[in-house]
């Protein structure tokens, strides 16, 4: 809330006071004080605000799941046995909780809701299999159940300048858990265009494939969190609010507010008083770059502009898979020149295949520094001041 000084003004001078050939002395103004301490007082709250924006709220059991979500692409498509593994440990650990008791009848259900992952087994509905597969877009359902036309949609947004896809279904409450659906419409929403465009699908003639049931069996008591199970045995985890690093990956997933992402983790980072950061060893795949890949491949390879970063014993080496089992190599060291930097000297280039490597006249030296590091993500300003985001893929994380 903006804090508002008015000046009160003052009352006109006297008769007698208007005609002095000299003015009465004037005694030194407050209002300047008071501006100051008002735009202190502002800046404070605004700052409260703004970490208060960054930091989401979840419990301990909760950050368990988030943190087994970090990391995972696609929303659990392409999730590894111990994703997934960490997924479920994490998911039962919840549901044993059970978290808002009834929560068809709590207002925390309302909204929209962003899937950040879900299982996919082979009964789910040809509707379920539309929504969950566009990777590169966000996906999210929408409930409202206290309305005269209680609904639950599928929405698939492409981005704020072109629109989204709205699945409706007409929706009841079962019980405390339990939403009985059945699709009846479906929409695009243009950006450009002033009305809505039918999407073409006979709901009528899928007769039973547009109904199902949904249980939440687990909502958080923020509202922030929500665990639901399909009646074709599909496993959703929702989110109303994301933390930093899923905003991160989400936004790289669908190419949009990458940039504002980076600064927003990075900021929070900084206010949390992080200092020095260390060069962690694992392998690190390269999700997304500041500079679109230059003509020369063998020059993007060097620089670190695609594959992935191996970084163990004092020794990095980028590494691209060419075609045929084929690889590119180049292996250098590093030296830590400053808190978060670090010298990268890459001189042994290779083109590797099987057992046998054929060596490449090849090298490059520049500066690296962290900007942000965890076990799960990195972000470094690297090769002519580029920024990277990386992600940690040899299943290796710290617990």
């Amino acid at each position: 809330m903006a804090l508002r000084v008015q000046a009160v003004a003052a009352p006109p001078p006297s008769s007698a006071a208007s005609k002095s050939t000299f003015p009465s002395p004037q005694k030194p103004s407050s209002l300047p004080m008071l501006r100051w301490r008002s735009n202190q007082l502002l800046s404070r709250r605004r700052a409260l605000v703004d970490e208060q924006e960054l930091q989401v709220s979840f419990t301990e059991q909760e950050n368990s799941l988030i943190e087994a979500l970090v990391g995972i692409q696609g929303r659990g498509r392409s999730a590894s046995p111990q994703q997934l593994s960490d997924v479920e440990k994490a998911v039962l650990a919840l549901e044993d909780l059970q978290g808002v008791p009834d929560p068809t009848s709590s207002d925390l259900i309302e909204g929209r809701w962003q899937l950040m992952f879900t299982t996919r087994p082979g009964s789910a509905s040809p509707i379920q299999r539309t929504f969950v597969g566009v990777d590169n877009f966000s996906v999210f359902q929408e409930v409202y159940l206290r309305t005269n036309d209680p609904r639950v949609s599928n929405i698939v947004k492409f981005s704020e300048a072109v629109g989204e896809l709205k699945v409706e279904a007409a929706a009841s409450i079962k019980d405390g858990k339990r939403i009985h659906f059945q699709f009846d419409r479906a929409a695009f929403s243009i950006k450009f265009l002033p009305f809505k465009v039918p999407y073409p699908v006979p709901f009528r003639l899928l007769g039973d494939e547009a109904k199902g049931w949904l249980d939440t069996t687990y909502l958080s008591q923020s509202g922030n969190l929500r665990i639901s199970r399909g009646n074709k045995g599909t496993t959703f985890v929702l989110q109303k609010k994301t933390e930093p690093r899923q905003k991160l990956l989400s936004a790289i997933s669908t190419d949009t507010g990458v940039r504002e992402a980076i600064d927003e983790l990075i900021s929070l980072h900084q206010k949390r008083g992080k200092g020095e950061a260390e060069l962690e060893e694992g392998e690190w795949q390269m999700l997304w770059s500041s500079q679109i890949e230059t003509d020369s491949w063998l020059e993007n390879a060097a620089n670190g502009l695609m594959g992935k970063q191996i970084v163990k014993n004092g020794q990095i080496k980028f590494v691209v898979d060419i075609l045929l089992g084929l690889k590119f190599s180049i292996a250098g060291k590093f030296v830590k020149t400053g808190t978060n930097t670090y010298d990268l000297t890459m001189d042994d280039a290779a083109i590797i295949g099987g057992g046998f490597g054929y060596p490449l006249e090849l090298g490059s030296k520049f500066d690296l520094e962290l900007l942000y590091s965890d076990d799960k993500i990195r972000i470094t300003r690297g090769y002519n001041k580029i920024i990277f985001v990386h992600l940690r893929t040899d299943g290796s994380q710290q617990k």
